[in-house]
């Protein structure tokens, strides 16, 4: 039931009258106004804004993904899946037909979480961004804690069509330190039977409310093992100690996801190393081909680049993956058990050296790619300065050769000008000649000398004008 605020106050109400009505509405109307709320946010007490779309998605997301409320004893089993992205539609259908099988509501549409109870055993799902988990818990212990797994209370069937690739199977069993005649500060011998005699690894964790052990290693069975015994665990502890156990194994399995690529990148980044060598070494030699070697360069630069790239992203997930292993180890609050490695310890031995393997390559690939662009500068700056050296050659000779070609424009200039007034001059004393046969007193001889000069100076201005046509022109 919802109080709207509008409706209230057209009623005139008293504040008497609104207590009442406000605490009369029962605790499942309520719950249903909430999740109304939930689906559509409107402010329904007090006359105030519109909310922001995402404001109660932000405000629940700190009650996303939490642990589930276990009874004790119990027995889980955690599966984590990669899976493409065509797999992750597929999964969430298989899901379903889970769902449908037991009679229990399914997952809604945009969720990357669900956890469910069906007749014999609880179901937790989770979807991150590389992969997913699945959880199985089973409220019951077997004589010994690994000889029943919760799996076989799930449908066979149904696993064997689970979408993906596994990349983290484990087993996990919370037991009482009397079932299994544990003591404190005795020999832990007779617990690596449980994990076929290998050494183990544990502490006291959450506070010495319970001791975990395990070996990091995959059984016969394929799934790795914890064994958490009950001191003191209440149950909403108890699911939370198994979800940062799993998350631990899960994590640090997809950070060791790099190491991998970072011991195949190892040749390729000396390789990458000695060839910049060689080209820098190059670039000193008097007599080298710097159009050759910013070939090789280039060459150069886009095969680091590529390397690069291609693995960016395994290697920036590295280091997260760690960051949050480190996370989950700090939440267990551990304290050692005298004789043995905790947990925090071997995975720090163990997973730190890789981790920095990954980011030392990572890091040196990053260095050699400003190398390469720094010798790349360096050289296109060289080429640069001997091609504006050779294009100021270049234009010294084509200035010089411009202003032999304008001595010699200027010297025909001359000539032509003599000639023109040798033409012009002979035109006129002919005219002069044809003056004098038809009767004309005109001396023909002494008209063409006279024209001389007059004719020259009219071919001067005329050439001057045209210069200073051109030049306006060209301006």
């Amino acid at each position: 039931m919802l109080v709207n605020f509008d409706t209230l106050s057209r009623q005139n109400l008293s504040l008497n009258s609104w207590l009442n009505f406000i605490f009369k509405v029962k605790l499942t109307d309520s719950s249903l106004a909430y999740k109304k709320l939930q689906k559509k946010p409107v402010t329904t007490l007090f006359p105030l804004p519109e909310n922001h779309s995402q404001r109660f998605v932000l405000h629940n997301e700190v009650h996303a993904r939490a642990p589930l409320i276990l009874n004790l004893p119990v027995r889980a089993s955690h599966l984590a899946l990669l899976l493409s992205h065509d797999e992750k539609m597929q999964e969430r259908k298989h899901l379903i037909t889970l769902c449908e099988r037991f009679g229990v509501a399914p997952p809604e549409k945009d969720v990357d979480h669900f956890s469910a109870t069906f007749n014999s055993f609880q179901i937790r799902w989770e979807q991150h961004g590389e992969f997913s988990t699945y959880s199985f818990y089973v409220h019951d212990t077997p004589k010994e804690p690994f000889a029943d797994s919760a799996l076989k209370k799930v449908p066979v069937d149904w696993l064997s069509q689970l979408n993906g690739q596994i990349i983290v199977a484990a087993h996990a069993t919370i037991v009482s330190a009397a079932h299994i005649n544990y003591e404190e500060n005795t020999d832990l011998t007779s617990l690596s039977a449980y994990f076929a005699n290998n050494p183990i690894i544990g502490s006291k964790v959450t506070g010495g409310a319970a001791s975990v052990f395990t070996d990091f290693r995959i059984h016969v069975d394929g799934f790795s093992r914890f064994l958490i015994i009950n001191h003191d665990l209440r149950t909403a502890q108890a699911g939370r100690l198994l979800q940062r156990l799993f998350e631990i194994e899960v994590y640090r399995v997809m950070a060791l996801l790099a190491f991998p690529i970072a011991r195949k990148l190892y040749p390729a980044l000396k390789k990458c190393d000695r060839q910049l060598y060689t080209i820098t070494n190059a670039m000193t030699l008097p007599d080298n081909n710097d159009g050759e070697l910013l070939d090789e360069l280039t060459t150069l630069a886009a095969e680091v680049e590529n390397h690069i790239s291609s693995n960016h992203f395994r290697f920036a997930a590295a280091s997260a993956y760690y960051q949050l292993v480190e996370q989950r180890v700090n939440d267990l609050r551990e304290v050692r058990i005298q004789g043995i490695q905790t947990l925090g310890e071997f995975i720090k031995r163990r997973l730190e050296p890789a981790i920095n393997t990954c980011e030392s390559i990572s890091h040196r690939f990053t260095l050699l790619s400003e190398r390469v662009s720094n010798a790349s500068q360096l050289l296109r700056t060289r080429v640069d300065i001997i091609i504006e050296r050779q294009n100021q050659g270049l234009l010294t000779s084509m200035a010089l050769r411009a202003k032999m070609q304008l001595r010699m424009q200027q010297m025909v200039e001359g000539i032509s000008m003599v000639a023109i007034t040798y033409y012009a001059a002979s035109l006129i004393g002919k005219i002069a000649k044809a003056l004098h046969v038809i009767g004309w007193k005109v001396n023909p001889e002494l008209v063409e000398g006279i024209s001389i000069p007059f004719i020259l100076i009219i071919i001067a201005i005329s050439i001057k004008r045209i210069h200073k046509i051109i030049a306006n022109t060209t301006d």
